[in-house]
């Protein structure tokens, strides 16, 4: 296999460099007037006829504040144009954020846990890149999230918040990106409380996982019993899919070993656990996912037993397998993990790159042409350069802890 798939490679790490950069380079031209993020088209050339969408501009701030950390050109600037344009979004009047505007400038209704955790990613980043408003932003976003979302007792969050009561519904989904948040705050703060939240919600999954057959639940009602059933009739959501989505089990594979990995001094038995579930995890999903129809890439949903049910490749799935292989291989030392991240580099080189116009390819059909029927366009490089950049970084903290002074 080509040098420049296999990691810890000079090739390799060449591919990856030029890569994040292409990808910086790409986006740039995300800022609206009042800095939100303009949807992308496949050249990246702003979609001004679709919603602006929170989330996507909270990802922007989050992946140049990534580049202002590598020293990317005029990352500081990109960075500061998305943290400004979050505040077209924010809710003065009740805390929080709301999900978007749409191209008329009216508000899209409700919060969104999803969205905020975004927001907590972006500050927490944009703090420790050293960006100004950072810290209060990221003050903010936290007590938003405590207020809308956190439930105290469950040691995880509801998904939304409708008009003055949450949401009954509880999803994995917003809650891996939660976990997330809180290990990026906890970097950035040095703060145990954020961390510890961060591990009752992957230990609570990771439950859930184990006694699955290491498949992940997507769905759960108030209770936390999970929802089989839920959205059969949107069974390609890109937020709430039916079904069971692999990509998730690469996420949370990742997210406990950046939890566990630091406890490794102190309770190693319990580390220990923790990163077989990882492993666990990511092997169930390659299973799963990986080739099942016989042509490269990862399927984007599967029934409760495995079963492939929309064959379409998503993006985010295969950048969230590259971070998972490369981290496995990282904390065990396993061969495997090395073979697996480069089969999926190559896949990443030949298939999803689009090496004409720029970035990736955000959804491939069954037989890895474009597609458009549920992320039209490229809206956002947050996956894609995280996929870029953390192969070279520590697995046991956040990005742009990795890629600080502090954190080299």
């Amino acid at each position: 296999m080509d040098r420049k798939y296999q990691l810890d490679t000079a090739e390799n790490r060449r591919f990856l460099r030029e890569s994040a950069q292409n990808l910086l380079d790409f986006a740039r031209r995300f800022p609206s007037p009042g800095g939100s993020a303009w949807y992308l088209g496949d050249s990246g050339e702003p979609w001004p006829d679709l919603p602006r969408e929170t989330f996507a501009t909270a990802r922007m701030a989050h992946a140049y504040a990534l580049g202002t950390l590598m020293g990317a050109d005029g990352s500081p600037a990109l960075a500061d144009a998305a943290l400004r344009g979050l505040e077209e979004f924010a809710d003065s009047e009740n805390g929080g954020w709301c999900a978007g505007l749409t191209s008329t400038g009216r508000r899209l209704r409700g919060k969104s846990a999803f969205t905020h955790a975004y927001i907590i990613l972006a500050a927490s980043s944009a703090l420790i890149a050293g960006r100004p408003g950072a810290a209060a932003l990221l003050k903010r976003a936290l007590t938003a999230f405590s207020d809308f979302f956190w439930l105290v007792r469950d040691g995880a969050a509801a998904s939304r918040w409708d008009s003055s009561r949450q949401d009954p519904y509880r999803g994995l989904n917003a809650n891996l990106h939660a976990a997330e948040a809180y290990l990026a705050a906890a970097d950035a703060l040095d703060d145990p409380v954020l961390r510890e939240r961060a591990g009752r919600i992957l230990q609570r999954f990771t439950g859930y996982a184990e006694e699955n057959g290491w498949r992940v639940p997507e769905h759960y009602d108030q209770n936390w019993t999970p929802q089989p059933g839920y959205n059969e009739d949107k069974k390609d959501d890109p937020f709430r899919p039916y079904g069971l989505t692999p990509g998730h089990s690469f996420i949370l594979a990742r997210l406990l070993l950046c939890w566990a990995l630091p406890m490794a001094d102190v309770d190693p038995e319990r580390t220990g656990m923790y990163m077989e579930a990882a492993q666990k995890l990511f092997d169930r999903a390659v299973q799963d996912a990986w080739q099942r129809d016989g042509q490269p890439g990862f399927i984007y949903t599967t029934d409760q037993d495995g079963t492939p049910i929309v064959h379409d490749r998503m993006h985010w799935v295969l950048a969230e397998a590259i971070q998972a292989a490369a981290a496995l291989y990282r904390a065990t030392s396993a061969e495997q993990y090395a073979d697996w991240y480069a089969q999926f580099m190559e896949y990443l080189d030949t298939a999803v790159m689009d090496h004409d116009r720029g970035s990736w390819f955000h959804q491939l059909d069954a037989e890895n042409h474009p597609a458009d029927t549920v992320w039209p366009g490229k809206p956002d490089i947050s996956h894609a350069l995280q996929a870029c950049l953390a192969p070279y970084l520590p697995p046991d903290r956040s990005l742009a802890r990795g890629l600080s002074p502090v954190g080299a």
